[in-house]
């Protein structure tokens, strides 16, 4: 089953990712997408691992998340818009590129035989990007988020910490 959450930033998204992780499995896995890009970013991570008691299990993958889930697994992939990020900046900000291969790596998430809870940010609410970069980022991750929200099994968007059931 894929669990698809989503909103905007600090709306409680991890949490409630975490929350539904444990109520799921005793021993859930935490799948961190994140590059270390400088020093508070390096905080910050330390900080979000440190928050997990340990029940948890971290990983680090960058791109090939499928190949980090095992089966009957519980799985928080966390989040898509770091994901994305990483085959942004590898790719020179190759929009087509991008979403080719960020797609055929989320379709290798369906249908396997594990709970697949995946986080990603409603970059598209906020503030209109003023850079081309920004604004080819921001649709980007909207087509992403389309795609992954199509084919999840349920679909929750997080506002101000209350989850809203989409589907």
């Amino acid at each position: 089953m894929i669990h698809y959450i989503t909103g905007g930033e600090r709306s409680g998204k991890s949490s409630y990712a975490q929350d539904l992780a444990l109520s799921l499995s005793g021993n859930p896995k935490y799948i961190a997408t994140s590059r270390i890009w400088d020093g508070d970013h390096q905080k910050r991570i330390d900080r979000h691992v440190n928050d997990r008691d340990d029940r948890w299990t971290s990983v680090e993958e960058e791109k090939e998340i499928s190949k980090c889930i095992d089966k009957d697994e519980t799985v928080v992939i966390d989040c898509v818009t770091l994901w994305l990020t990483n085959y942004f900046v590898d790719s020179k900000n190759d929009i087509e590129q991008c979403l080719t291969l960020a797609k055929e790596e989320f379709d290798k998430l369906i249908g396997m035989d594990a709970n697949i809870i995946i986080i990603s940010n409603e970059i598209g609410m906020g503030v209109h990007a003023q850079t081309e970069v920004g604004r080819k980022f921001t649709e980007l991750q909207g087509w992403v988020n389309q795609h992954i929200a199509k084919k999840a099994d349920k679909a929750t968007l997080m506002v101000s910490g209350i989850p809203v059931e989409l589907k």
